[in-house]
């Protein structure tokens, strides 16, 4: 089932991919950007990371805090995400898709083999190459699960879903122009 804007985030504790303790329930108060991601090994996985890294400060002086999740063992995530980048928030290994199940994202053949058909499109062929820029090589990862889709959760304070978005296309995210307007009207 998919989750909608002012349901009740699914509450859960797990551990990020240095041995931290997460509890949602912690995160109350604060505005959350809770991102399921593919796997370690994903180009645009981790160009989206790149992004949220350089949006970070901004983004986390407005109240934000960042939870990144992937499908992929913590051996992974550190192998390809983390001894690449300097990640200021914290990321949880969910190789068991226990996190996935929870908040409904989806696993879709159909999704992937449509973002597959558009690799020649203007708008995939920039966002390969800014990925490529940063030390990512469209590849699969061993053992992923090729057909996971993206999605996208921005709680409120009060541990609502203000945004969720299940992504279409692989590469497609939130938009964080709409993190950051949502962020600037829960201020006014």
């Amino acid at each position: 089932m998919k989750l909608q804007a002012g349901m009740v985030a699914p509450h859960f504790e797990a551990e990020d991919i240095f041995g931290g303790q997460i509890d949602l329930a912690v995160y109350a108060g604060r505005f959350v950007l809770l991102s399921f991601l593919r796997n370690g090994g994903c180009a645009l996985c981790n160009l989206r990371v790149h992004q949220l890294i350089q949006r970070y400060p901004e983004l986390h002086a407005r109240g934000l805090e960042v939870l990144a999740v992937f499908e992929s063992p913590v051996s992974s995530i550190r192998e390809h995400v983390t001894s690449r980048q300097d990640v200021p928030f914290p990321i949880i290994a969910d190789p068991d898709a226990r996190l996935y199940d929870l908040y409904g994202v989806e696993v879709s053949q159909e999704k992937v083999q449509a973002s597959m058909a558009r690799m020649g499109t203007p708008v995939m062929q920039q966002m390969i190459q800014d990925a490529a820029a940063i030390g990512y090589q469209l590849a699969h990862e061993d053992g992923s699960n090729f057909n996971r889709i993206p999605a996208d959760f921005l709680i409120d304070p009060d541990q609502r879903i203000r945004l969720a978005f299940y992504s279409d296309l692989v590469g497609d995210h939130l938009p964080l122009s709409e993190v950051n307007e949502a962020l600037v009207a829960a201020a006014l």
